[in-house]
């Protein structure tokens, strides 16, 4: 009988690739099979979440249907599981370790006394996770068909001028676009002072850029584009506006941008991440954190 990993997926795809990444090293150090669930993290996001990993090529295999928790009673299952895992010796499942106000940092895992069938849940939101495997991802995450996304509008324009490319993700309604009561003023308040840091980062970053290259081309990507220009003029900023197939459209563009001012969010994070291009500058907020793993930013990224 093989020894397998699960990792189960769940969340938007930044959250998928650390989860992925996380498990995918995991399973190289201890020698086990990785395996998938694409289904049991989804089943309380009423379609605002969904599996998109399929689009990549991942080497793992999707788990038989018979070892997801994808149903309500079967989650209760999974959920008295974890419990009484903690009394025995061979592990069935690894969690991410959180403190009481759901903090976490690097740790290194524990793998003794594991079954032959690990459950692993958490965001282990970290290159240190999987830095060692850095290359392998780059094949895990790179497009399964990279020739749809050739026709896009700016395509060739950002690769003709890659050197001068400056990528900015801007993330606005942070709290509030999950939120089931969409008129929460807390969540409103907050979204609204996270995108208002956001930008004063931004421009924080857009300083010591133009001190590094020569007439730089600001490119903006967001999850909603509405009231932006008023702090991104066009004149100066260009809008990259992709509507079919937003995510992957604009996850394939990263690629070929050269420098980035990393959003604080795990989408642009991995843009910035598997981005190829040598001697690449990576600046970072030191007062923004969308994770809460304290070691989400790479010590080689500039924070400002």
């Amino acid at each position: 009988m093989e020894n397998k990993i699960i990792v189960r997926i769940a969340e938007g795809l930044g959250n998928q690739f650390f989860m992925y990444a996380h498990a995918f090293a995991l399973s190289k150090k201890i020698n086990y099979n990785l395996y998938v669930d694409d289904k049991s993290g989804f089943i309380k996001t009423n379609n605002f979440r969904k599996f998109y990993l399929s689009e990549f090529n991942i080497s793992s295999q999707i788990i038989s249907s018979h070892e997801k928790f994808d149903t309500f009673f079967l989650n209760l299952k999974r959920n008295f599981l974890k419990k009484i895992d903690y009394f025995k010796k061979d592990k069935n499942f690894i969690i991410e370790k959180k403190n009481n106000i759901k903090i976490t940092n690097f740790y290194n895992v524990n793998t003794n006394n594991l079954s032959k069938n690990v459950y692993v849940e958490g965001h282990f939101e970290s290159e240190k996770y999987f830095i060692d495997y850095k290359e392998d991802l780059f094949n895990e995450f790179s497009f399964k068909d990279k020739t749809i996304f050739f026709k896009n509008n700016y395509y060739e324009y950002i690769n003709k001028h890659s050197d001068r490319i400056v990528s900015i993700c801007v993330r606005t309604n942070r709290y509030s676009e999950r939120n089931s009561n969409k008129l929460d003023k807390n969540s409103i308040t907050k979204s609204i002072n996270f995108t208002r840091d956001t930008i004063e980062y931004i421009y924080r970053a857009i300083e010591q850029i133009e001190k590094k290259i020569s007439n730089p081309i600001y490119l903006i990507w967001s999850n909603d584009f509405t009231g932006l220009r008023e702090y991104f003029p066009e004149k100066k900023f260009i809008f990259i506006e992709n509507n079919k197939n937003k995510i992957f459209q604009d996850f394939f563009l990263f690629q070929f941008c050269k420098n980035f001012i990393v959003g604080p969010t795990s989408f642009h994070w991995w843009g910035a991440w598997l981005n190829k291009s040598n001697n690449k500058l990576c600046f970072r907020p030191k007062n923004l954190n969308p994770s809460n793993n304290e070691s989400f930013w790479p010590d080689s990224w500039i924070s400002i």
